[in-house]
């Protein structure tokens, strides 16, 4: 806090000073100098691109000098390689909203720009990236360019508009006219909450028809099948979220441990939810309201422990309004009770009963599927 109230207030000053105006009211542009040095990534240098979310690349260069002596700001620029025409193919601002001089560019961001360079899914190509500095309208470009290795993420040309699940491992049971819709997340993302049988094969498809294509997993890549001779399976029978990335052919399933009613004055689980199929859970319990010298308290969320290949980890599932703050009426709007997740914490991104469930046997029901936007009931149990 203290370092962003610093950079703000430097921020502030020089605007003002590289805003002044001379007597007549003309307008001074502050002139820059071109930084000095590329510094990072080294001259030739080659990355692999991976898919995880945090994988980065830094890219460093040496500072630029104002005339007004304050900070420029920089942006990075990235040119095809053998580019002639001074025209980059994307461009983006330094960390800190351009006051640093290093940038961290992600391994995605990376992907898509070696796409806009016209690499292809899984080729190997080089870039070119420099610096332009500024403080204000002018701006000064570094003489230096360097090079940078990239090998592209495999991704699909064409992606699927629909992804399903089936398979003799799967709840549809090979029966693709049964199959298991996965919910679009992004642009090219799909996910799903569903049982998958130990031993048994599953797959994916992109229609209920004839014609459909076929998608698998393999080692952690999402690959398309050509003779639809699958063989992947899951090692444990259980109820899996399985997140697909045909923008980048990744594959990602975590087994759902558990799922359970997480009453936030108590910091715990108090009614575990069973799975029903098609992606939905239902749990019962009673549900009594916490006694502060203030009042009662009926903050509630929902708490999953995902496994993912021995490795555990807890997510809350709390309303899409983080803000949220206020317990429903009984004609509440069905969005009270969407759902979206969060990292845990005892009090953040929760819902609040209505007061006729204090004390009473209550029945929750989580929706995590494709019919609908993930949501969830709460209902007086029978």
């Amino acid at each position: 806090m203290k370092r962003n109230t610093i950079i703000t207030t430097l921020v502030v000053a020089c605007t003002l000073l590289s805003s002044s105006c001379t007597e007549d009211m003309q307008y001074n542009d502050t002139q820059v100098t071109a930084t000095q040095g590329l510094l990072l990534p080294k001259a030739g240098q080659t990355v692999e691109l991976q898919s995880s979310a945090s994988a980065s690349v830094l890219f460093e260069w040496a500072s630029a000098l104002a005339e007004d002596g304050c900070s420029p700001q920089y942006e990075v620029l990235f040119y095809k390689a053998g580019d002639t025409t001074g025209k980059p193919i994307y461009q983006l601002t330094s960390d800190d909203t351009g006051f640093r001089t290093y940038a961290t560019v992600t391994h995605k961001t990376l992907d898509k720009i070696a796409q806009l360079a016209g690499l292809g899914s899984g080729e190997t190509g080089q870039l070119e990236w420099t610096v332009a500095s500024t403080r204000g309208i002018s701006q000064a470009i570094a003489t230096e360019r360097r090079s940078l290795t990239i090998t592209r993420l495999l991704g699909f040309a064409e992606i699927p508009t629909q992804v399903f699940v089936t398979g003799d491992a799967s709840e549809a049971a090979n029966d693709p006219g049964k199959a298991i819709a996965m919910t679009a997340t992004a642009s090219g993302e799909y996910e799903a909450f569903t049982q998958l049988q130990a031993g048994k094969t599953y797959y994916f498809i992109s229609s209920k028809t004839d014609d459909a294509r076929i998608f698998y997993i393999e080692d952690g890549k999402l690959k398309e099948s050509s003779s639809g001779d699958i063989t992947t399976t899951v090692a444990q029978t259980g109820i899996y979220r399985i997140n697909l990335d045909f923008n980048i052919s990744t594959a990602t399933l975590s087994r759902v441990v558990s799922l359970g009613w997480f009453f936030c004055p108590e910091n715990q689980v108090m009614i575990n939810l069973d799975y029903q199929g098609g992606g939905i859970w239902k749990g019962t319990g009673t549900t009594e309201f916490y006694q502060f010298s203030w009042g009662r308290d009926q903050r509630y969320k929902f708490e999953m422990i995902l496994d993912k290949d021995g490795t555990q980890t807890t997510v809350h599932w709390g309303p899409t309004n983080a803000s949220l703050d206020s317990a429903p009426s009984d004609n509440e709007a069905a969005s009270y009770y969407y759902m979206t997740e969060y990292e845990p914490t005892q009090w953040d991104y929760k819902w609040k009963l209505q007061n006729k469930f204090d004390g009473a046997n209550t029945t929750f029901t989580i929706y995590l599927n494709a019919d609908s936007p993930y949501h969830h009931t709460v209902e007086p149990a029978n």
